[in-house]
């Protein structure tokens, strides 16, 4: 499969100065920016930037950033799923997932999260993919935010649907071990019947044969 990448990029105005929400961008525009000392989510500032910069050097990898002037203060991320987890069984070459997205306190509230994901599907390549997300209660930011997992989860749900994602069910064991834990994807335009209904065999795995 080819993965095309076209960039786009928007302006948000918040309180605290100008954003742009902008990507794909390439590893070297990445490695470029100043990264934020408080997007610290997943891993120290400086490892997630690593991180990042691979991403962005993969096939299909996907990041779209904010930044205010030249420093990145929110991120969203899409590559193929982790070996390790059940999505990426189905051998899939159009299932991605949005795998992290961050902003940093100062700008949370201000609907940079929601513009990383309209930035992301701005793209038409994106109608080629099932796009996945799989939402942990252990990742949101409970202390900062000083919501609880339902009230952050309704946040989560919000911002995803302006991706175009919804809520799917699935048996999968880590996202059923908390039931504010859950599963939402999007379907692309042109994304084929065979590969929802493999994508749907991927969803319920754990089925009883009679």
């Amino acid at each position: 499969m080819e993965h095309k990448k076209t960039y786009n990029a928007k302006q948000v105005k918040t309180p605290h100065g100008n954003v742009i929400v902008e990507g794909p961008i390439s590893s070297d525009k990445l490695a470029g920016y100043e990264f934020h000392e408080d997007l610290i989510a997943f891993r120290p500032p400086a490892q997630q930037h690593h991180a990042l910069i691979g991403i962005a050097k993969l096939p299909e990898g996907r990041i779209i950033i904010a930044r205010n002037q030249n420093t990145i203060v929110g991120y969203v991320t899409f590559l193929y799923p982790d070996p390790l987890e059940r999505w990426s069984e189905g051998k899939m070459d159009n299932l991605i997932e949005l795998g992290a997205i961050e902003v940093i306190p100062q700008f949370r509230g201000c609907a940079v999260g929601k513009n990383l994901l309209i930035v992301s599907m701005m793209d038409d390549a994106m109608e080629d993919y099932i796009t996945i997300t799989t939402e942990y209660y252990w990742h949101w930011d409970l202390k900062g935010t000083k919501l609880n997992v339902w009230d952050y989860r309704k946040v989560m749900e919000k911002m995803m649907s302006a991706g175009g994602l919804e809520w799917y069910a699935t048996d999968d064991p880590e996202i059923c071990s908390h039931p504010a834990n859950c599963l939402m994807a999007k379907m692309g335009k042109r994304v084929d019947l065979e590969s929802i209904q493999r994508f749907d065999r991927l969803r319920f795995m754990n089925r009883f044969m009679y």
